[in-house]
C-alpha cells in the first residue's frame, strides 16, 4: 500500500483501517473525519503509537486514546490535551518510562510526590520541573543526584548544604 493509495481513499473507512493497520503513520494522510474516528485512530496506534500526533484534537482529549499512545511511546504525552496532562494516571504512565513527561504535567502534578518520584527515578535531572516544595525533598533529591549529578543544580539551597547530598557529589 502506498501513500498515493491512502490519499486516493482517504475517506474510505474500510480501506483506511487496513492502511493504518499496516502503517500507523498513514493516519497523517486520511481525512479529518477519519482522524477523528476512534476505531481508525486506535488501529493506527496499535501499529505505531507515534501516530498519536495525527489524531484529532478531540481524540487527544480521550483518555483511552492517550493511554494507548503513551503506553507504546511515552514521549507522545506531548500531544495530550491540557485536561489529560492533569490526569495522574496518564502522567504516571508516561513518567514511568519517560521522566521528561513531567515537563508536560500540570502544575498540580508537578507537586505530586508519587508523580515526581516516578519521573526522577527515570531521569534525575527532571527534578528541575518539580514543584519548589518537592525540590526540598531529601529522598527525591538523593534519587535525582545519584542518577545524574547535574540534578544538584536544581535541588533546594538547603539540600545543597546537606552532608549526605554533598557526599553524593564527591
Amino acid at each position: 500500500m502506498t501513500e498515493k493509495d491512502v490519499i486516493e481513499h482517504r475517506n474510505d473507512k474500510e480501506f483506511i483501517l487496513k492502511a493504518v493497520a499496516e502503517n500507523g503513520k498513514f493516519l497523517d494522510l486520511v481525512s479529518k473525519e477519519l482522524q477523528n474516528d476512534k476505531e481508525v485512530v486506535m488501529t493506527a496506534l496499535e501499529q505505531d503509537p507515534e501516530s498519536l500526533e495525527f489524531a484529532s484534537t478531540m481524540l487527544k482529549n480521550d483518555k483511552e486514546v492517550i493511554l494507548k499512545g503513551v503506553k507504546g511511546a511515552p514521549w507522545t504525552i506531548c500531544y495530550a490535551s491540557e485536561k489529560l496532562r492533569a490526569d495522574k494516571e496518564v502522567i504516571l504512565e508516561a513518567c514511568k518510562k519517560y521522566g521528561q513527561a513531567l515537563y508536560f504535567a500540570s502544575e498540580e502534578l508537578r507537586a505530586d510526590r508519587e508523580v515526581v518520584k516516578s519521573a526522577v527515578e527515570n531521569k534525575g535531572i527532571i527534578i528541575k520541573y518539580a514543584s519548589e516544595e518537592l525540590r526540598k525533598d531529601k529522598e527525591l533529591a538523593t534519587i535525582a543526584v545519584k542518577q545524574n549529578k547535574q540534578s544538584y543544580h536544581f535541588i533546594s539551597e538547603e539540600l545543597k548544604e546537606d552532608e549526605d547530598i554533598k557526599k553524593l557529589m564527591e
